[in-house]
């Protein structure tokens, strides 16, 4: 249980990779690369899931499906996307096995040569470009405004559950648009979209911001993201909303009627988030007695725990409960009342706060004789012995107390390690005794951005979208540089 969870101050990776699996969460699977999501870890992602599908249903969207599998011919239509995307890529390239004509087993079938190789989705800008082309006549058959929720395989070879594995899932949002300024206003939408969910849902605190062009979407003019900063000083991409101009309507010929007549491309985004934001949930707010989970996406909001020794406290206790529960779901709280027989009280308890459960009620025959509960809030390890008829109220508003008090929390991590620098020295001293993110000006070219990188493993997250936007001298070079940019090691 989370006694023999590795502590974060110890090897923070080794904390994160045993907590995903003693918490219930997720495995590797017979895949190098891959992973099971157990029942408990995909509860976290169905609501998730449908929270950002309601945001996406609210600003206009819907959801359709595109195949899996991507002739090899489209990828190259967009010479920057394939070059994006070639090295990550898995290729189907037969479609039958056979029995080994020596007996030792299956074999791929020779005979069974695809005439032309099929790509496993790595994204799927290309599929659905080549299907928007007969979709597409008329400005009257604009915006399309489409996401699809899927999986996608990008070869890995360092994996890790969650934050890097081959196969993940993840929504995928692409519309078309009638004019530049309409896409750009939909890219930014979205940006804004999934700060909103991943602020006000799972209490992380984002900064929004646009990428360097190194750091862009492999076909787009421009990338708006959200970056947040996890526990260890390291930062994490929580999402992305991408321009892509006409880039991909003219790679595969979308072109529309205009209202005054004349023929033009179609202007393009896509956006899109996966289950990384699982790994950013689990680090930036989880302890060393393990999960912490924000009470908008926890799957059990509330768990209470009978405490007896017969079976007529059992019944007591139980009574007791099933009032609570009523009048806890009617207030549209989640609640689960635990009375198995095949584990401790104490056991439950280790679990539960193992599992990030918000808030534990415990009933006991002393409860029950003199009409109390007793309320554990996981956010704080704090305990509370409350009247039973005040426990309904009390627990509705620690719902809300808990989820402010994770992002207020998040929030004071993040502002303690932000620093400004003004020096390359300064910088390189921060990013190793410190760490977090380093704002400081840089003179905007390729050749000082992979400097930097190379020499410190630190990337520009992002070109902040904040009002800080004073002129000064570039960290490296000296150069003049028009505003601070953000600088971290990431995941």
């Amino acid at each position: 249980m989370a006694k023999n969870l590795t502590t974060r101050s110890e090897d923070y990776s080794k904390w994160y990779n045993e907590l995903v699996i003693k918490a219930d969460m997720a495995e590797n699977s017979g895949v190098r690369g891959c992973m099971v999501i157990k029942p408990y870890g995909f509860a976290i992602w169905e609501r998730m899931q449908a929270e950002l599908d309601r945001m996406f249903k609210e600003t206009g969207h819907q959801n359709a499906y595109f195949p899996l599998f991507i002739p090899k011919s489209y990828f190259s239509k967009e010479a920057s996307h394939v070059d994006g995307f070639a090295k990550e890529c898995a290729v189907v390239t037969h479609y039958r096995l056979k029995n080994a004509e020596d007996g030792s087993g299956i074999v791929v079938d020779p005979e069974a040569k695809l005439e032309e190789e099929l790509i496993v989705r790595p994204t799927s800008e290309t599929i659905i470009w080549d299907t928007y082309r007969k979709w597409v006549q008329s400005y009257r058959d604009l915006p399309i405004l489409v996401n699809q929720w899927a999986n996608v395989v990008r070869w890995e070879m360092r994996t890790r559950l969650f934050l890097r594995t081959t196969e993940f899932l993840w929504q995928e949002g692409h519309t078309a648009h009638a004019t530049r300024e309409e896409a750009i206003a939909e890219a930014e939408q979205m940006m804004h979209v999934y700060a909103d969910f991943v602020e006000n849902y799972m209490a992380v605190p984002v900064i929004k911001g646009v990428k360097t062009e190194s750091e862009r979407f492999a076909g787009a003019l421009e990338t708006y993201c959200i970056e947040a900063l996890m526990q260890d000083g390291k930062a994490l991409q929580a999402g992305t909303s991408h321009f892509l101009g006409q880039n991909f309507a003219k790679a595969f010929d979308v072109k529309f009627t205009t209202k005054e007549g004349k023929q033009d491309y179609v202007w393009a985004t896509s956006w899109g988030v996966s289950t990384r934001l699982m790994g950013a949930l689990i680090m930036t707010h989880s302890d060393d007695n393990g999960l912490v989970l924000p009470p908008n996406l926890a799957p059990d909001q509330v768990v209470i725990v009978p405490i007896y020794k017969s079976e007529e406290e059992l019944a007591a206790a139980s009574e007791v409960a099933r009032s609570l529960i009523t009048d806890l779901r009617a207030k549209g709280i989640r609640v689960k009342f635990d009375d198995r027989d095949t584990h401790k009280p104490g056991w439950k308890f280790n679990e539960y706060e193992l599992k990030g459960v918000p808030v534990r009620i415990a009933i006991g025959p002393k409860d029950v004789a003199n009409g109390t509960v007793e309320i554990a809030r996981r956010d704080t390890l704090s305990k509370e012995l409350i009247k039973k008829e005040e426990a309904v109220e009390k627990i509705a508003g620690l719902m809300d107390e808990i989820q402010k008090n994770l992002y207020s929390k998040a929030f004071g991590f993040r502002k303690e390690h932000t620093t400004a620098v003004s020096t390359y020295d300064e910088f390189k001293e921060v990013l190793e005794t410190k760490g977090g993110f380093i704002a400081a000006h840089w003179d905007g070219t390729t050749e000082t951005e992979d400097r930097v990188k190379n020499e410190t493993k630190a990337t520009i997250r992002c070109i902040p979208l904040d009002d800080d936007n004073e002129p000064g001298k570039c960290m490296v070079t000296g150069k003049s540089s028009a505003r601070k940019v953000l600088f971290a090691k990431a995941y």
